[in-house]
Parts: structure tokens; sequence; C-alpha cells
């Protein structure tokens, strides 16, 4: 199953890269039943536990889904429960705030120093940049910016609206997505921006500075956000 460098790797590892690739290959399609622990062990020559280590973690990674008595499904991941699972901005009763997009301006060019380092990019790679403003109840209350490298998401560039969630995107291109890391910071409202959003020029907002990567570790999409709480607050769960 692994050669070179990749056999030092933990067996239970190898196996969760080796089912990983057949959804992300299509082989197994999103709702999609998949071999039972036994059946994946036989076929795998290893044991019931070392595989079960294995679809422990894809359970982990939002990739499969046990359900008692009736087996381990792929997960849909343009459903709205993992869609939203990188959103950590909250209503005051707890709720998070997803909201719609509107004016979502969509161009491409070569990747900037700082879009180089945060999707690990060579010189004069490209990338899709998507600006888009964040609506909820009617109020703006996120601006946005995202990069995304062309290489892994050809024509995005010129993507008819509305542009699919990353979730719905990766998904499309093959691309299983795993963690995400992300910076918060604070900074006062510029004018202009504070006109955007719909509230009083030195307003305090919160920069959301994120990192989606793929499960392979790879970056895939850098978004900066500038978000007005509006009496909402932000969301980690510690683990």
């Amino acid at each position: 199953m692994a050669s070179g460098h990749f056999s030092t790797r933990p067996l239970y590892l190898q196996l969760r890269d080796a089912l990983a690739e057949r959804v992300a290959a299509g082989e197994w399609k999103p709702g999609s039943a998949i071999p039972n622990e036994s059946e994946l062990a036989r076929e795998f020559g290893v044991s019931a536990g070392t595989m079960r280590k294995a679809l422990d973690l894809l359970e982990d990674e939002h990739l499969l889904t046990r359900r008692q008595g009736r087996g381990t499904f792929v997960n849909d991941q343009s459903s709205e429960e993992l869609s939203v699972r990188f959103c950590n901005v909250r209503k005051p009763d707890g709720d998070r705030v997803s909201g719609v997009f509107k004016h979502v301006e969509i161009t491409e060019g070569v990747a900037s120093d700082t879009e180089r380092a945060r999707l690990q990019l060579g010189p004069k790679e490209r990338v899709a940049r998507i600006q888009r403003l964040r609506i909820d109840d009617d109020k703006p209350f996120m601006l946005e910016t995202l990069s995304m490298p062309l290489a892994l998401f050809p024509g995005l560039a010129n993507a008819k609206q509305p542009i699919p969630h990353l979730t719905e995107l990766a998904q499309s291109h093959g691309i299983l997505l795993g963690r995400a890391e992300e910076r918060v910071s604070v900074e006062i409202a510029p004018a202009n921006l504070a006109k955007t959003l719909s509230i009083a020029p030195g307003s305090p907002l919160i920069v959301l500075d994120r990192t989606v990567h793929a499960l392979d570790g790879r970056p895939i999409e850098w978004r900066l956000g500038r978000c007005h709480l509006a009496g909402g607050h932000y969301l980690a769960e510690i683990r």
C-alpha cells in the first residue's frame, strides 16, 4: 500500500489516506455506504482494530459518519451542517451567523507576497480573488476577501454567480477539506468600510484571518474578513 518514505508513516494514517483517495476520486459518492470495517480490513490485509482507527480519524475529519446498526456513510461536504463548520461568529443567542452574500466581485491575478505565504504558492502562480459582503437580517456584518489557487480551482474567476460555498466547490473539484486556522485581531473601521457596513467611523471591527487546508495539508483558501459583531461574539471551541 505504501513505498519509500511513506512506508515509515503509521499504518492507520496510510489507510486513512487510501480511503480518502477513494472518496476524492468519486469511487464512493456522497451519501453512499462504504464496505464495513471487517470487509475493508480483509481487503487491505490489516487488523480490524487498525482499520477502525483509520475510520475513526476520517469521522473526526468529517469525511465519514457512522450510523448505529446501519453502517458507515460518506458525508456530503456541501450539506448545510458541514458548510458552516468554519464559521465561528455567533449571534447573542449563540446561533451561527452565516448570512447571504451581496456585491460579489471576482478577479484573478498573480499572487501577492502575502497570498503566496498564506497559500504556499510559488512565484508567478495565480489566484482567484473573491470580494463579497455578508448580510444577516438585512444588515451587513462582514466584508471579506478570499484568495484561492487557480491551479486547484481552474475557471473560478469566470464562474457564474452565485459562487458555491467552499465545501461544495472543493467537493466538485475532488478536494477533501481538512483543518482550518484563524487569526483574530481588532481594528478601527475607516470611513469607507464603515459606510459599507453601515456603522459609525471608528467603530471596532474584528479581523478574521483564516486559512483552510485540504485533508492532505495543502492550503486552498485564504480569507480576510472584517466583521462588526453588533452584540454578537466569536466562539472558539477548545477540546
